[in-house]
Order: C-alpha cells, then structure tokens, then sequence
C-alpha cells in the first residue's frame, strides 16, 4: 500500500486525468463506430432498419443494465481496475465486429463493446472526484464528457474514409489497435487516487449494497437520473445511429457532408459544454431551468425540421445538430446533481443509476425509429423516403414530456427534502 501510495503522489493529477480521459475518448470512437458505418453494416450483413436497430439496441442494452453494477462494483475495486477491464473488452468487441460476417456474431461483438463502455465514464468521474477539489469538479466533469466527444470525430470523417479505403476489416481492426494503445496507457499511468485514506480495503458487499440504496433513496439521485434521461437521448440517437441515416437516405447528403455535419456536432459540444458547467457552478439553484430549456430548445427545433416541406435547407440541419450538441452536456447536470446531493463514498454507485437515464431512453427511441422506418417505408423500395423518416422522429415527443413530468416531480422532492434538512440544521447540498 506505502509503495502504491509513493508512486500515485508522484503522478501530476493531471497527467492522471488526461490519461483517463484519453480512454474515456476511446470508448466514444468504440461506441460510435457503427453510427457513420449503418448503412455498410446494413450492407454487410444483408439486414433492414429493424435488425441494424439491435446492433446498437444491443450495445446499449448492455450499457444501461450494467450501469448500476458497475457503479457499486466502481465503489468496491476503484477506477483503474474497471478502466483495464472495459478497454480490454471494447478492444475483443472491435475484432470481432472486424471480422464478423454473421449477425449473430455482429451483434455479440457490439455487446461487449456496451460492456467495456459501461464501465469507463463512471469511472473517470470517479478519478476527478478523488484527485480534484470539488470547487473544480463540475468544470472538469463537463471537459470529460464534452473532450470525451472526440472519439465521436475519430468515428466519423477518418473511420468512413478509411473504410471506403481500406474496406470493413481493416477498418475495425484498426479500431481495436487504438483501444489497446490506450488500454497500455492506463495500465502505466492511471491511479484510483494519491490519498492514503482511500487506499484502505475495499468495502464489503453488505456495505455496497447499502450505499446504492441509500443513493436510490436520495431524491437528488433520481433528480439527476431523470435529468439524464430527457436531456441525451435526441442527440444521443442521432450520433449513435439513425443521424447519418436520416442525412444520406432522407435529406439527400453526401455521405462526406453527412460525416461533417456529426463532427460539427461534436465539436459544438466541444464549445458548449464548459459553459454549461460555468453556470451549473455560478447558478446551482437553476439548473433545472437549464435542463427545462435544452429540452424545449430541442423539440422546437426538430418540430420545425419535421414540418419542413421537402428537404430541409443546409441552414437547418447546421442548427439541428448544433442543438443536439448541447443535449450531451446538459444530461452532465445529471452528475452534477449525484455529485451535490450524495458523500464521497457513493459517488459510484449514484452516478451509475444516474447514468441509466438517457441510454434507457436512447434504446426505446433506437428501437422506436427502427420500427417505425420499417413500417413507413413502402415495399419494394431499398431505402426509407424522408416521409419515413419524419415519422420516425416524432416519437421523441412521447419521451421529452415523459421525462419532463419526472424532472419537475422529482426537482420538488429534492426541494422538499433540502428544506427539511434545513430546517434540521444538518449539513445539505447544493439544491435543485
């Protein structure tokens, strides 16, 4: 423990976060490399719109139902140990997608890659919670998630050009060289933490399982899963899967274009992720009138692409997904909230459940969009029209006023609970 201890204070805890977050970023370009690939995949594997559905279904399936395991086992092993495991698995899930041409075997690789995603984000936000003040924990958790977005660039323009290039093997071997030159990476560098009191056993599995209920319990925690859930998934979906789509096949891009709007895409989030965190720090009583806001603004501005008669103008699509880049860094306030309103010792467990929020919702509206392409797309025809498309789409609505209701319901819960303790005199977060 002493020699552990001497080499983690040794180590600038930046040089520690940069390298937790280059795998942080790895697991982005793993997770969205089959979004710029749909339309090959489909291709590929001979399959429709429903069955490329379960591929990312598959791996996001996987994500959403691990994310509570992982955070209490993330409370039990630390960081570094679930970093190792997940790139490990990505890095298998990559060559076996490079290699598969049977769905089955397709589909299986995309679950390990969900597996090896679910445990990373988690996992970096723990690292900042325990090598940073937390005066600098919103700022740096808004840098992970929004520079985490890279790996989204990597997965767009390069991997379509080195796929049309090189062809499907090459390319997705080439991905699983990158995951395993980060996964060395961590294994060298990164630390759970350089303080001494953390660095005692790991907690018992009694102990973990009472810190996850007690997160559960906690209104702020649910707050935040909700916060989560009806802030990421529009923009989510359209990077994951169904975006590149909708630009080629129903708005008639080119599929360079197409690959340039996803990159703008990440790199407004690039731009509006630190000031998201700047006002979350600046204005915690208001952050969910920022949530309430990045939800109306999205749904306002796919009301006007869906309605649009014909294809929508460059112009619009520029400012969809310029919109839709801000759904990433506003479902980070869902952290915020699991970070303010739970100690230390559960941060993983409570950023797990929160965690569950937007991927559950962008597995119903992956699922939805699938269905419901297929079923507008007239028989015969190879690819859905625009019409198809726009039908598609609208199901958002459905889950934007679900996951409103439960935001404002559970904001007043935490509200209640915060002036309760208040009144108690105890020591309470920061409030909704």
């Amino acid at each position: 423990m002493r020699a552990a201890l001497a080499a983690a204070r040794r180590r600038p805890a930046g040089l520690v976060f940069a390298v937790a977050l280059s795998a942080y970023v790895a697991a982005v370009f793993h997770r969205s490399s089959l979004g710029v690939t749909g339309v090959d995949a489909a291709d590929r594997f001979h399959i429709n719109a429903s069955t490329l559905a379960t591929f990312t279904v598959a791996q996001l399936a996987v994500y959403a139902a691990m994310q509570v395991p992982v955070g209490a086992l993330l409370d039990r092993f630390g960081s570094r140990r679930l970093l190792l495991t997940g790139g490990a698995l990505m890095v298998a899930g990559q060559l076996c997608f490079a290699v598969a041409t049977d769905v089955r075997l397709a589909v299986a690789a995309r679950v390990l890659v969900g597996l090896g995603d679910a445990t990373t984000f988690i996992s970096v936000l723990r690292i900042v919670a325990f090598w940073f003040p937390g005066r600098r924990n919103p700022l740096l958790v808004q840098l992970t998630a929004t520079l985490g977005q890279l790996g989204a660039v990597l997965g767009a323009v390069p991997l379509v050009a080195l796929l049309h290039h090189a062809g499907w093997t090459p390319a997705f071997l080439t991905a699983a060289a990158v995951g395993a030159t980060v996964l060395l990476l961590v294994l060298v560098v990164v630390r759970d933490t350089s303080h001494a009191e953390h660095l005692a056993a790991a907690p018992d599995l009694a102990t973990v399982r009472r810190q996850l209920a007690a997160a559960w319990a906690q209104p702020g925690t649910r707050l935040g899963l909700w916060t989560h859930f009806v802030t990421q998934f529009s923009g989510s979906v359209f990077a994951l899967l169904w975006g590149y789509p909708f630009l080629v096949q129903g708005e008639g891009l080119s599929p360079t274009a197409a690959a340039s709007l996803l990159t703008l895409m990440t790199l407004a989030a690039l731009v509006s992720g630190p000031v998201i965190a700047h006002l979350c720090a600046r204005h915690p009583f208001r952050r969910s009138v920022m949530v309430f806001t990045i939800t109306a603004g999205t749904a306002a501005v796919w009301a006007v692409v869906l309605a649009w008669p014909g294809r929508a103008p460059h112009w619009l699509l520029v400012t969809l997904v310029v919109v839709l880049a801000v759904n990433g860094p506003g479902s980070i306030i869902g952290f915020d909230y699991a970070r303010t309103f739970n100690p230390v010792h559960r941060i993983g467990s409570a950023t797990g459940i929160v965690n569950v929020g937007g991927f559950v919702a962008s597995i119903a509206l992956v699922l939805a969009v699938g269905v419901v392409l297929d079923l507008a797309t007239p028989a015969g025809r190879s690819t859905p029209p625009l019409d198809a498309f726009r039908w598609a789409f609208a199901v958002q609505y459905l889950l934007w006023g679900l996951g409103a209701v439960q935001v404002l319901r559970y904001r007043n819960a935490a509200r209640r609970r915060y002036a309760a303790e208040r009144a108690a005199a105890a020591p309470v977060p920061a409030a909704a």
